[in-house]
Parts: structure tokens; sequence; C-alpha cells
């Protein structure tokens, strides 16, 4: 006969909780997980609950500056860089907030004539020759600051080169979208000086 309940994962956490994790590392609070994920608010408080036990943190804070990474995740095998200084200076992304997706998907497709990459919920990237635009809707008042996002080699020895020459995280690297073809999209925010936010970004794809 088989054995019922939960299978068990080769990992610290399981495929919903760190789904979960990556969202509080992003930022997100637990109703717009729950609408993300399609689950109840306290399906995700449970997770959360669960997480911070697992890993011995006390709160959301302690975890959204938690560093680690799934067992399966393509940037958890990817070998560690040589060079541990990361150079930046090519901007991957620039995100602008708009009220309306769906409206600017429209726009920006058939009127402006960007080419769309993907888009899932209500986020939409575009191809600007090389450089992405991210479109994000907000329910409130547009901000009037874009995000600058500069793209590094390794997300993890970026993130401590830059930690070790006293640049402040605002959360630890997390992937923020996984495509159909297994590559990851991760990001990590900081601010700049006059505290306006910036952002490190990479894409890992594991190896056949």
């Amino acid at each position: 006969m088989s054995k019922r309940g939960r299978p068990k994962y080769d990992d610290i956490l399981t495929p919903a909780e760190w789904r979960v994790v990556e969202a509080v590392r992003h930022g997100m609070s637990s109703r717009q997980i729950a609408v993300r994920r399609g689950i109840s608010i306290d399906a995700v408080k449970y997770h959360v609950a669960n997480v911070l036990q697992k890993l011995g943190l006390n709160n959301r804070t302690e975890l959204r500056m938690w560093d680690g990474v799934a067992r399966q995740s393509a940037l958890s095998k990817k070998g560690s860089s040589m060079d541990k200084h990361q150079a930046m200076g090519q901007i991957g992304q620039i995100s602008r907030t708009v009220k309306d997706i769906k409206a600017a998907r429209e726009w920006y497709t058939n009127v402006l004539g960007l080419t769309p990459l993907f888009s899932f919920g209500d986020l939409a990237f575009f191809d600007c020759n090389g450089l992405r635009l991210f479109l994000n809707q907000c329910d409130g008042e547009l901000p009037a600051d874009s995000i600058i996002y500069f793209r590094v080699d390794d997300i993890r020895v970026a993130h401590e080169d830059m930690k070790s020459r006293g640049i402040s995280f605002l959360n630890a690297p997390h992937m923020i979208h996984k495509h159909e073809d297994g590559s990851e999209e991760w990001m990590a925010f900081f601010n700049d000086p006059d505290d306006r936010p910036l952002a490190i970004m990479s894409q890992h794809k594991s190896e056949a």
C-alpha cells in the first residue's frame, strides 16, 4: 500500500513554501501573495509561520534578508564565480508603473511597437533593443521614480561583494519568476544615497 500524506522533499522547504518565501522577499503582503498564488490569506500566513519555525527566524523582516536558495534552483546549481567582484554598468531593466496593465500591454505592443517578452498577473515585460522595460500595475497613486536594474552575472556573488562595500540591501536575492524552459529571474533591491530604489538582476538556467 502506498503511503499517504505529503511527499517528502529533498530540501529544507517545500515548493509551496519556497514560492511564498520568494514573494515575501520581494516585499509582497500576505494579501498580495494570496491573490497572486490563488490561495487564502490564512494559507499564506500558515506557510510563513512554518518557514519561520523551520529556519529559526523571528519575523518576516528577518525572512526578507534570508539568502537561502532552493536546492532545485538553477542558481543553486550554478558554480561559484572565481571573480568575487561583479562588474556593474549594463542596465538590464527599467520599471514603470501603470494604472491598467491590460491597456498598457495593448498600447506598448500595438501602438508604441515594442516587442513583448512575457507577462503574468499584473506584470508585463518588453524588449527595447536589449534593454528590458518592466510594467507593473499600481492600484494607488503612481510613483514618480522608476527603478533601474543593473544586470550582473551571479547575483549571489554581487550581493556579497556589494554588502562588503557598505551597500545595505532591502532584501536578499530572490527568484521572481521561472519560465517554462526552466530559466529563472532573480533580483535584489537596495537604495541609493537619496533612498531611491535600485536593483541588481540576473538570469539563470539549469545546465542540461
